[in-house]
Parts: structure tokens; C-alpha cells; sequence
């Protein structure tokens, strides 16, 4: 399964972003190289964008929108696997993290690509898989109350 590196934004992967249609996803901040190779492979703007990395922030920085539906048509999608770049010595798996990955983190993302057509439109996009931080910065709220 292809995977893609870059710094994280904005990720929803522990609990889907339920701002509109419930989903799971990361705005990844590539290089233009990256970025070029996805539009070159038929990918539009709902996939890559250049946006600011951070608020008052003008300058843009080419980006991929990566995202996975929590509903299905008549079932509940898994959520992706959030695992760290250390492996478990006895099963040498990924070892697996349970956190919010903060903006700035470095990851990999592993996706899926997909394509549908509807009503004679072609549609394509990256479904999330998983995500493997390299470098965490935590999220950090500013929860402190009145």
C-alpha cells in the first residue's frame, strides 16, 4: 500500500472531525515535487490545495487532504491505525499510540486510492489507512475554565 510523508495539520485520528459529515482525516504538508506528482495522477482540488500552515499565516504550502468516512453505505468504517516509528521487540509490529497528533508532527501516511463515477463525473480521492508519527508534537488545548 503506497504511503506519503509530510508534517501533520489539523489531524482527526483518534476521533473523527464531526464539524459536517463525520470523518477521519490529516491535511498533510508536502513538498511541491509531491504535490505535483498527485495532480499529475488526476487528483483535484478536494485532494490538493495549498494552504496556510497556521492561522495569520499568508504564505501557502501545497497540501493533500486525506480523509476517511466514518459511515458507509450501511456500515461503520474502522478508524485508522495510529502507530509510532518504534517496533515491538517480541511481535515486531508498529507499536501503537493512542494521542492527538498536534500540527507540526512529522508523519507517514499510509492511503488507499480510489475513483467512482457518478452521473458521468469522475471522482477521485485518498482514503486514510493509517498514520505513523516520526517526530509527535502534542495537541494542547486551551481548556483552562472562568
Amino acid at each position: 500500500m503506497p504511503t506519503v510523508s509530510g508534517k501533520a495539520m489539523w489531524a482527526s485520528i483518534t476521533q473523527p472531525n464531526t464539524t459536517y459529515e463525520p470523518v477521519w482525516s490529516i491535511n498533510l504538508v508536502v513538498d511541491e515535487a509531491t504535490a505535483k506528482e498527485f495532480t499529475d495522477k488526476g487528483f483535484g482540488s478536494s485532494v490538493v490545495k495549498k494552504k496556510p500552515v497556521s492561522w495569520g499565516d499568508e504564505s501557502e504550502q501545497p497540501t493533500l487532504i486525506i480523509k476517511r468516512k466514518v459511515q458507509g453505505p450501511g456500515f461503520e468504517r474502522t478508524a485508522p491505525e495510529l502507530v509510532s516509528d518504534k517496533r515491538d521487540t517480541e511481535t515486531g509490529k508498529w507499536v501503537p499510540l493512542n494521542c492527538n497528533v498536534g500540527n507540526g508532527s512529522e508523519v507517514t501516511v499510509k492511503y488507499k486510492e480510489w475513483e467512482s463515477t457518478r452521473q458521468g463525473t469522475t471522482y477521485k480521492g485518498l482514503d486514510l489507512v493509517a498514520v505513523q508519527v516520526t517526530d509527535l508534537v502534542e495537541y494542547e488545548t486551551d481548556n483552562d475554565e472562568f
